[in-house]
This record gives structure tokens, sequence and C-alpha cells, in this order.
């Protein structure tokens, strides 16, 4: 049976067909550009070597069948995700999940909050911006896995109509991000937790545009909660836990993990949160996180068919193949 399986997480940065235009201030990559971005996408999906896969900014389900086309391991993987549009037929951006290990299922997307969840009053207050996608896994010897894929609300300042450019509009704009962000988390946290009712492992993935330390992450992930279960250790049972702070092999002098540059800062907002099912502490364990790495090197490169985020590996050891 197979000793190891290892997830990733990869925003690719627009993906979308030659002359698709994303946005207003984005120009339509022409047939050479996105010829290049595909050979790029596709080499690094290949130097991950992962079984499963979560992406975001996928603009078009084709081109990432195009780009796995293109790669040498994944031609035969099982692609689930979806596509949408806004009311003007404009392509929006989407998550997706690649998997070579079997799936239950085509996979759900989770568009709505939680019946009953409301923010604030405006029209979208109840609804993600980019649907999770929802994904069970079979794992070698035939546990099955809940995967999710997200993409949290960017921290792009969220302007409306009318708003002025001084500082205050500037605070307010990005207030807005955050409880957006916020109330995406809270969402997410519910939705995961009510999958953990099964008792089965879960893996939550992508891109949540905050670091493992932001109070959203820790909304997902469900630090510091109320138990709800009892018995030993029962505080394990109800969250996740980020994967690069329980790996086992630690090395503070060689941590150089971070997948985004922002005005020069180094940040890591792309995770691979797990349940006590990979916690090496947790009676309950079914593997453990022995390493979390990421592919980062191309940011620093400033190619232009590049992504502007690096990607995270966990390689997860199943039980009685731990060190």
């Amino acid at each position: 049976m197979q000793e190891e399986i290892r997830f990733a997480t990869f925003n690719v940065c627009n993906l979308a067909p030659a002359g698709a235009k994303l946005y207003d201030n984005l120009e339509p990559l022409s047939p050479a550009q996105y010829a290049a971005k595909a050979e790029w996408t596709a080499r690094q999906i290949d130097l991950l070597d992962a079984d499963v896969i979560g992406f975001q900014e996928i603009f078009s389900q084709a081109a990432l069948r195009d780009v796995l086309s293109r790669t040498r391991h994944y031609r035969d993987a099982t692609l689930a995700g979806y596509d949408a549009m806004d009311a003007a037929g404009r392509m929006l951006p989407t998550v997706a999940l690649v998997s070579r290990l079997p799936l239950a299922g085509a996979g759900v997307a989770w568009a709505n909050f939680p019946a009953g969840m409301t923010v604030s009053a405006d029209d979208n207050a109840c609804r993600f911006a980019r649907a999770p996608l929802h994904v069970q896994v079979h794992l070698p010897g035939g546990q099955l896995t809940d995967v999710v894929v997200v993409h949290l609300k960017s921290r792009r300042p969220d302007y409306r109509h009318g708003d002025g450019n001084d500082a205050a509009a500037y605070a307010l704009a990005n207030l807005r991000s955050l409880q957006r962000r916020g109330a995406e988390a809270v969402a997410l946290r519910v939705l995961a937790s009510e999958l953990g009712h099964s008792g089965r492992p879960r893996i939550v993935l992508g891109d949540f545009n905050d670091i493992a330390n932001a109070v959203t992450t820790a909304i997902v992930m469900g630090a510091g909660a109320p138990c709800e279960a009892h018995g030993e250790m029962p505080e394990m049972r109800a969250r996740l836990y980020d994967a690069n702070a329980i790996q086992l092999r630690q090395d503070a002098l060689r941590h150089v993990g971070y997948t985004n540059i922002h005005d020069s800062a180094y940040m890591t907002i792309d995770h691979i949160l797990v349940s006590e099912h990979f916690h090496a502490a947790s009676p309950r364990a079914i593997g453990a996180v022995q390493e979390v790495s990421c592919l980062n090197d191309h940011l620093l490169l400033g190619l232009p068919h590049a992504s502007d985020h690096g990607q995270v590996l966990a390689r997860i050891k199943l039980l009685g193949n731990i060190d």
C-alpha cells in the first residue's frame, strides 16, 4: 500500500484562455502569453508531484484541462471544479481540485453560507465570493476523506461608489474587505465543523488571504473554541491544524516558507489545514504531517507567465510508516 500521501495548494494567478477579458485593468492574454503560462503551470504541477492539488483563480476549467494535458504525471488525473460567470457573461475566478487518488463523486461547490447566517445587509452577504469546493477522496486503503478547496476574500480595499481617496476612505475600504473575509471564515468554519460530525478525516486547503496567526485563519481552524466532544483529548476532535505548525521535520534555522510578497513583505497566506487524523499527537491519527515545503523561487524572478503565489506541499506518512 502507498506509504505517503501528498497534498498541495496552488493559486495559479488568473488562468484563462487567450483573449478572455477578466478585469477592466488587465489585458487579455495573447496566444503566446497563454502558452507560456500554461507550460509554466504544467511544470510546477509536475514539480509538486502531489496526489491531490487544490487550485485557485481558475477562470476556465477547460484551460486547466489543457494545462493538465501538458504535464507528464497528471494527464490521467481526475479534475473536479466548476465555471462561473457574472451577469454580463464575464468569467469569474473559481477553485478546482485535481487528484490522482480516486474520488467518491464530482464534488460540491458551497455557494451559500450556512442557513440563517447573515452578517450585513449587502446583496451578497450570505454567499461566498468564490465558492469553496468540497470533494471526497479515497486515500490508499480506502479511507474516505473530506477535502475542501478555498479562496477567501482578498485584502484588496473594498471601495464603494462615492468613496473619497483620503485616509479614512482607505481605512473603511480595508475594513469592508476584512469583514467580508471574516464572514467567509465563519461560514467555512461552520461547514467544516458539520463535516467533522462524520468522524472522517478533513483537509481544508487554499488561499486564505491571511497568515496562519490571523483571526480569520484561526476562526477556520477553530482554535480556542469550546469543546463539543467528551472523553480523551476532546479538544482535538473539533478543530483543524496548520500543517506547517505540526510537521515533524521542523528546522527553524532554515525556515523559508512564504507564498506571497506584498510591499516587500514576505507572507504565507496559502495554507493546508488538517484534522486530528493527521496530527502525530492524536490517539486517533491515521497518519502524520512529515514535512511542509513551499515552491517559491519564481516569486523573486519576476516571470510574467508565473504565478504571484508560491505553492505549498504537505507530505503525510500514513499510520505504521511514521519515522
